[in-house]
């Protein structure tokens, strides 16, 4: 009963800045002399401490004594990798950032020097905010491809084929010394999204992160839905909307549909069109770009590049009827754009809108991430957040069962 006590007077003051002894009693519904008890308890364990009288209360009597959660008992971390950068954030108990740093990777980077460039990463940011790894309760990670975040492994990465297997998890529980939990980084993302990305609290909404690679996360009744095999969602492997058959396997990689509407198509209709339009500095400046030729793109979308406006118009055909598809099976309230495309913002929804006006179904609303890039981070950070909740202010449910070490003290 105490546990139980406990659990509901951590959920009240984690949701205040602090509370009075009898306010509390009051919100949770126990005695002032059960909350005290638990109060005690949880005291010495560092996850509350009793603050001065409330000098500006306006009753009679005696100010009463105020209580607050220590957020900064603990921290947890959310990490993101990608072919293109990494990113690491810091936050304490409460959901507050506490440091962060991002770290653009070289092209074609090694799996192992992604990992070593990660682990530094870390190290910074825990020494930039003052905090030790032992005072790291939980760390998450998002990685592209298909994951299987049972076994802490990564079945499936075609971008960065050195991450496959339990090297991430395996890593950072070894520098962490604490649990590692490892999942897809658009399923991440969408958790990040409906946690800090405009307020958005839709019961069914599909994430859809598209760049050079194009996969979505669903939420459904509330809930991610990941599917019998942990994958759904991944359209980018849909072949029966592309112009040719997937029998010819991608060297990349890619899926069809990500072949169709993917960074390296968007690079080269922008081309085709700059051609087309006498653009030959547009031209010239995508042929030596390489790897960065998508950003110059998107930068002159935004800027109103004919060219580029052009490739994002056809793009955009194409791309809603990977959204009709999705609406013809789900049906989601909302659909959010992500990754690099929801840079163009409403001149990408615009366009994408166009050509769902044509569809005979109903379309759900389009919008654009509000996080950015960020989103998979922020996801990382919230799921941690959740397991420490589940596993440790909780107190009625069972231990975390991880394949990583317990953290450390418990």
């Amino acid at each position: 009963m105490r546990e139980l006590n406990s659990s509901a007077i951590l959920r009240q003051l984690r949701a205040e800045t602090s509370m009075s002894v009898s306010a509390l009693a009051k919100a949770v519904g126990l005695s002032r002399q059960a909350v005290t008890r638990s109060l005690n308890a949880l005291e010495s364990e560092g996850l509350i401490e009793f603050e001065g009288p409330d000098r500006e209360s306006t009753r009679a009597g005696r100010p009463a004594q105020l209580v607050r959660f220590r957020a900064e008992a603990g921290y947890v971390l959310g990490l993101s990798i990608s072919p293109q950068d990494l990113r690491v954030a810091l936050a304490d108990l409460g959901g507050t950032v506490a440091g962060s740093e991002v770290v653009q990777l070289p092209a074609g980077v090694r799996g192992d020097e992604a990992v070593h460039t990660l682990l530094d990463t870390v190290r910074r940011v825990l020494e930039s905010a003052a905090v030790a790894s032992d005072d790291v309760w939980f760390t998450s990670v998002g990685a592209p491809g298909i994951v299987d975040p049972a076994a802490g492994v990564i079945k499936l990465i075609p971008s960065m084929p050195g991450l496959a297997g339990d090297i991430l998890v395996r890593r950072l529980a070894e520098t962490l010394g604490g649990p590692v939990y490892l999942d897809n980084d658009v399923k991440l993302a969408t958790q990040g999204e409906r946690w800090r990305g405009a307020e958005r609290r839709e019961d069914s909404l599909v994430m859809v992160h598209w760049g050079e690679r194009v996969g979505a996360g669903i939420v459904l009744h509330g809930e991610l839905y990941r599917g019998a095999s942990n994958d759904a969602g991944d359209v980018g492997f849909l072949d029966l909307l592309a112009e040719s058959s997937a029998a010819t396997r991608s060297p990349q990689g890619l899926g069809p549909f990500e072949e169709w509407v993917g960074a390296v198509e968007i690079v080269r209709l922008a081309s085709v069109a700059a051609e087309r339009c006498g653009d030959d500095e547009f031209r010239s400046r995508l042929a030596g770009a390489g790897e960065r030729a998508l950003g110059i793109v998107l930068d002159a979308v935004v800027d109103g590049a004919p060219a580029a406006l052009e490739a994002i118009d056809v793009v955009a055909g194409r791309f809603a009827k990977g959204v009709a598809a999705i609406r013809a099976v789900l049906d989601p309230r909302l659909i959010v754009i992500g990754g690099p495309l929801a840079r163009c913002g409403e001149t990408l929804l615009a366009a994408v809108r166009r050509q769902l006006d044509q569809q005979p179904l109903n379309q759900p609303a389009l919008e654009v991430s509000t996080l950015g890039d960020d989103a998979v981070v922020y996801g990382a950070l919230h799921h941690s957040l959740e397991e420490i909740d589940r596993t440790t202010f909780d107190r009625v449910r069972g231990p975390l069962t991880t394949t990583t070490a317990p953290r450390k003290g418990a």
